[in-house]
């Protein structure tokens, strides 16, 4: 940690405890003039205001060689507890804005600030359960948008597809809305329904789906034999189950001796960076899995683990992927596609090539998520925006999930048989 950002740290320590509050308003304060309409009244000139400063008790509670960096924050905060009209201020509400906004201000979609609430739900999500429609959204688009609908869930169910976006919630405009407060808006208890109004590209007209919520349990990997002796494993998510259950799955499938391999991570939106790691050291007997890239040029290298149930590569492998399979689970595809162990099948995958840490902060105010690398594949290419290209590229249209067609598998599973065969 270098020396400024301990400073940063020191200073919110500092605040909190001595003044019993830290405020809000890193990026952004307004210079206009106080009193009247703000300098906008029409008739009357605005109140003449005293230039603003900063008390010695917020001056000793910032380190000295930051007090001239941090003096106009403190000046805000106290024109703001001094003439703002509604009084008195939640400090808290504040402190968790000045926050928001330092994380906004880094320019980066993926580094963000996460109250406690957001924080309980993300992390529930990749317990294996949480209460909600069950998809995957994205919040850093104009509106909140599906990247993948969770399978067996409500959202899967009513028909939400990846790319969906949501421009209206229970007849509410979404239009000029925050993604994340719109998500919040979706969110609510198990059994009640939320209306969804959704514009899909290639639809005329705007669709509408109701949806009831429920506790969404989420199984993250599963596992079946299918025809042709073919062994199928779904990785849903990649959370705290994950290996425990694809553990379980490959050790009722493997001693079936398979003569082939399908891996599907559809809709799977990611996870645990060192769950993927795991879970692509299941297929690979060695190497690198993947590079995480710093911006000072370093980088960190994961190879796999030793001990896979299923790196046999006589043993032919096809990765289903598609729009929807993001972060952890390019991260599998991308490792066993330059590795040579699988080929891809589906359509180009989201493109998310950054690493985040969670990192919990003091007196449960949430977390902040940071984009602390980008990472590259075994062959060192990057999907960031880019995504992975399968090797064979098979579309899986509306038409096709409204006849519970599935050509994806059915492509899958014919190209293996005839790898076995030949």
């Amino acid at each position: 940690m270098n020396k400024t950002l301990k400073a940063v740290l020191l200073v919110l320590v500092v605040a909190l405890v001595g003044l019993g509050s830290f405020a809000g308003g890193f990026v952004a304060g307004h210079l206009l003039p106080f009193g009247g309409d703000s300098g906008f009244s029409f008739g009357e000139p605005p109140t003449e205001v005293p230039p603003p400063t900063t008390s010695p008790e917020q001056q000793a509670a910032t380190p000295e060689e930051m007090q001239t960096l941090f003096a106009p924050f403190w000046e805000a905060w106290n024109l703001v507890h001094e003439n703002y009209v509604d009084q008195p201020l939640d400090d808290i509400v504040l402190m968790r804005g000045a926050i928001d906004g330092m994380m906004q201000a880094l320019g980066d979609q993926h580094s963000t600030y996460m109250d406690p609430e957001d924080y309980k739900q993300a992390n529930e999500s990749l317990e294996g359960s949480y209460e909600g429609i069950g998809a995957y959204v994205d919040t850093t688009t104009d509106y909140l948008t599906i990247t993948s609908p969770i399978p067996g869930s409500p959202a899967e169910a009513a028909g939400l597809l990846p790319g969906d976006k949501i421009i209206a919630i229970d007849g509410e405009d979404m239009t000029g809305i925050d993604a994340e407060l719109a998500r919040r808006k979706v969110l609510g208890p198990a059994g009640t329904t939320v209306v969804l109004t959704v514009l899909r590209e290639g639809e005329d007209a705007p669709l509408e789906f109701p949806i009831v919520r429920a506790r969404i349990t989420i199984a993250s990997a599963t596992g079946k034999m299918l025809e042709g002796d073919i062994a199928y494993i779904q990785v849903t998510t990649f959370g705290s189950n994950t290996m425990p259950e694809l553990n379980a799955a490959l050790q009722e499938l493997m001693p079936q001796n398979p003569k082939a391999i399908i891996l599907d991570l559809r809709n799977n939106g990611g996870g645990y960076l060192q769950t993927s790691v795991e879970v692509a050291s299941q297929f690979i007997g060695e190497g690198v899995v993947l590079y995480e890239q710093y911006g000072d040029g370093t980088r960190t290298t994961y190879e796999v683990v030793p001990g896979g149930m299923a790196t046999d590569t006589s043993i032919p492998m096809i990765v289903l992927i598609n729009e929807g399979s993001a972060s952890a689970s390019e991260i599998v595809a991308g490792a066993l596609q330059d590795s040579g162990r699988a080929k891809l099948l589906g359509t180009v995958s989201y493109g998310k090539g950054s690493v985040q840490n969670w990192i919990p902060l003091s007196g449960d105010n949430g977390a902040v998520r940071i984009t602390i690398a980008k990472w590259l594949t075994p062959k060192e290419n990057t999907i960031h925006e880019i995504g992975l290209t399968p090797d064979y590229p098979v579309e899986l249209t509306q038409d096709d999930r409204k006849a519970d067609k599935d050509p994806q598998l059915d492509e899958a599973v014919r190209i293996l048989l005839e790898m076995v065969e030949n």
